[in-house]
């Protein structure tokens, strides 16, 4: 009997163990993330113009950085990962303000890179403010409305609000203290509540009535010809770096020939209404996602040049690095290569 006791209670004590391993490497939380290569995608399927020119032989490729929350198992391995970096989670960050921040950057992105290929293409176009939405909440001063990153702002004291001007004029009206009615969308739901106002001003010397949220806005960027009207179909990819690819892309689409010439075209970059290219994060990681898909070309921002061509030495690669400041320069590029054999 003692001996089936002492085995019950070895047994018992490992699974203990066990269990309490399990949790303390997979699901106990730890301050650090883990940034890592993330995807090179084609962006042709992501993009929709009624009067596009179907031809492309090669391909437009936007590039990923994944980004995880790292458990104790994922620290240990990332160590011997040469392509794995880990970082502290950022303090007090917010996840639901983070996708929400990032899905706003990419829908910026992809408005600017819009503006950017009419005006390589010569397009006319209009801007027409579509809504509001908060992207996250004042820290310093907590709102006093149920507000969520993502909330669209559609009614304030009854006034629809369409654009940043509509809910700024109202605002100057009022004072710290005030109430307001707001009618909001959440997830397609419509919630409508009472709100007091805080002081959101940042200095001593006066004050400044707003909700205490942080403001986005969506604008649709409106061809002359309808048939030009460039759409994006919903994806998981968030942030403002996809900016360049995606002007080539609706360029190429736009215009008649293939600019990609056979070829497979990786590269990142943010980029401004006027075809400015921004430099970008996590561009090591970027490089390496585009080699995973066999890019033979990469456009890289000149700020992020020096990091990249670092990192495409160290894992052999033998994809160009073309170093752009414009789209003009990227399209010039394009433009004198020879279709590829």
């Amino acid at each position: 009997m003692r001996s089936n006791k002492s085995v019950v209670i070895k047994v018992t004590l490992y699974l203990i163990t066990l269990v309490v391993l399990v949790y303390v490497m997979v699901y106990m939380p730890t301050p650090y993330m883990i940034n890592q290569p993330g995807l090179a995608e084609e962006i042709k399927p992501m993009v929709s113009i009624p009067a596009a020119d179907p031809e492309e032989k090669g391909t437009f490729m936007l590039t990923t950085v994944s980004v995880s929350y790292a458990n104790l198992a994922m620290l240990a391995t990332a160590q011997f990962n040469r392509n794995a970096e880990i970082v502290r989670k950022e303090p007090d960050r917010n996840e639901e303000e983070y996708e929400t921040q990032q899905k706003y950057y990419m829908s910026s992105s992809q408005s600017s890179a819009i503006m950017a290929a009419y005006h390589l293409a010569n397009i006319d176009y209009d801007i027409v403010p579509e809504y509001v939405f908060i992207v996250g909440l004042y820290k310093a001063v907590a709102p006093k409305g149920d507000f969520h990153p993502g909330d669209i702002i559609r009614k304030v004291d009854g006034q629809s609000i369409g654009k940043f001007e509509d809910l700024s004029a109202l605002m100057a009206e009022k004072k710290p203290g005030d109430q307001v009615s707001i009618q909001l969308e959440r997830k397609n739901n419509t919630l409508d509540e009472q709100v007091e106002l805080i002081d959101i001003s940042e200095n001593k010397d006066g004050s400044k009535a707003g909700l205490g949220v942080s403001i986005g806005e969506v604008r649709k960027v409106d061809p002359a010809v309808e048939d030009q009207e460039v759409k994006f179909v919903d994806t998981r990819i968030g942030g403002p770096s996809a900016g360049l690819m995606f002007t080539l892309e609706i360029y190429n689409q736009l215009t008649p020939g293939d600019l990609s010439k056979g070829y497979r075209i990786a590269g990142t970059g943010t980029i401004a209404e006027d075809g400015t290219i921004g430099e970008i994060g996590g561009v090591q990681f970027k490089i390496v996602a585009a080699e995973k898909q066999h890019a033979d070309i990469f456009f890289v921002p000149m700020n992020n040049y020096e990091v990249a061509k670092a990192k495409a030495d160290q894992i052999g690669s033998k994809m160009k690095l073309v170093k752009v400041q414009t789209a003009q320069e990227a399209l010039e590029y394009l433009r004198q290569l020879d279709p590829k054999a």
